[in-house]
Order: C-alpha cells, then sequence, then structure tokens
C-alpha cells in the first residue's frame, strides 16, 4: 500500500488564512465598541463623582467658615475701639500735661518760700542786729547817769527787764545804781539775776 505524504500548504493559502483571522478580529472589535465605550463613560462618571462631591463638601465648609456676621459690623467694632483707646489716651496725655504744669508751679512757689523765708530771716537777723544795738547804747546811757536817776527809772520797770539791763552793765556802775533802789526791789533783781546764772555753763 503505497503511504500518503501530507503536501505543504501553498503561500495563496497562507495570506488567506492570516486575512480571515484578521477580519475576524476587525469583526469582533467593532462589535464590542459601544460596550466598552460604555464602560469608560461610567469609569469617567465614576471618577468624576468624587471629585465633584468633594468639591461640594468644601463649599459646605466654607459656608460653614463663614464668619458671624457681616464684615461691616465687625469693622465698625473695631474703629469704635479703636476710638475709645485714642480718646482715652488723649485723657492721659492731657493730665500728664496738668501734672507737669502743676509740677512746675509747685516748684516755683517753692523758690519762692525759700526766698522769703532768707528776706525774713535776714530781716529778723537785723532787727535783732539793731535791738541788740538799741539796748547796749541804753545800757550804756544808765550807766554814765547818776546812780539816784537811775535808779528812779528801775524802780518802774520790771523786774525781769530791769535784771537784763543790770546784767548788761559794768560791776561798779551796777553797784552804785542797785544802792540806791530800795532793798527788796535789789533783792527781787538780785535773785532773777542769780537764776539767769544759775543756768549758764561753767567750765
Amino acid at each position: 500500500m503505497a503511504k500518503i505524504l501530507p503536501t505543504k500548504p501553498s503561500a495563496g493559502a497562507i495570506s488567506l488564512i492570516i486575512f480571515c483571522f484578521l477580519a475576524s478580529v476587525l469583526v469582533r472589535v467593532a462589535a464590542s465598541a459601544p460596550a466598552l465605550a460604555q464602560e469608560l463613560d461610567g469609569q469617567r462618571s465614576n471618577d468624576i463623582s468624587p471629585m465633584m462631591q468633594t468639591d461640594a463638601n468644601a463649599t459646605n465648609n466654607a459656608e460653614v467658615c463663614e464668619p458671624v456676621g457681616e464684615p461691616s459690623i465687625l469693622l465698625a467694632a473695631l474703629a469704635s475701639r479703636q476710638e475709645q483707646i485714642s480718646t482715652r489716651e488723649a485723657y492721659i496725655d492731657g493730665r500728664e500735661q496738668i501734672l507737669k504744669v502743676s509740677e512746675a508751679r509747685i516748684a516755683e512757689q517753692l523758690v519762692a518760700l525759700r526766698g522769703a523765708e532768707e528776706r525774713l530771716a535776714a530781716t529778723l537777723a537785723q532787727a535783732d542786729d539793731a535791738a541788740e544795738n538799741d539796748v547796749a547804747q541804753l545800757t550804756e546811757v544808765y550807766e554814765r547817769m547818776k546812780p539816784a536817776d537811775a535808779a528812779g527809772i528801775f524802780e518802774t520797770m520790771d523786774i525781769q527787764f530791769a535784771a537784763g539791763f543790770f546784767a548788761r552793765m559794768r560791776p561798779d556802775a551796777a553797784a552804785n545804781i542797785m544802792a540806791e533802789l530800795p532793798s527788796d526791789l535789789a533783792y527781787s533783781i538780785s535773785v532773777v539775776m542769780a537764776g539767769r546764772n544759775a543756768n549758764a555753763p561753767r567750765e
């Protein structure tokens, strides 16, 4: 029995098979194109929906975060507060100026008072010097008078005043005048003079 060997397909047959295969693929792709387009649209819608939802949430959050009240009311309140602060600062500045003026006036019055005190002290010193000079001159006059005439004047004086003159006189003149005085008056003047000398410091 003769053996049958397989025959090689020709080039034309192979080309025909490839062409049929490609045509089949194209037909299948064309048939599934609408479904693929719908699937792609669905995925695109799904991708866009979260973004839209995120934008909506952001809008809602923005609405929630909006400040309560109008901005004009807040600005008006801030302007009022600033005006109050400015008024208070102006008041404080005015009080400080008044205080400075008062302090300056007090300082001027103190200077004037010190000047008046110095002038008064100088006047009193001059008066004391004048009185001292007058007493010294009067004491000298009594010393030059006759003892009897001077004693007549001392009898009319206050004892304290007379003792002051006797304390300033020379001892001999005072003794001569006191010898002409009544004994009780001479004794009283002597007691006053002794009391003054008792308080004098001793070495």
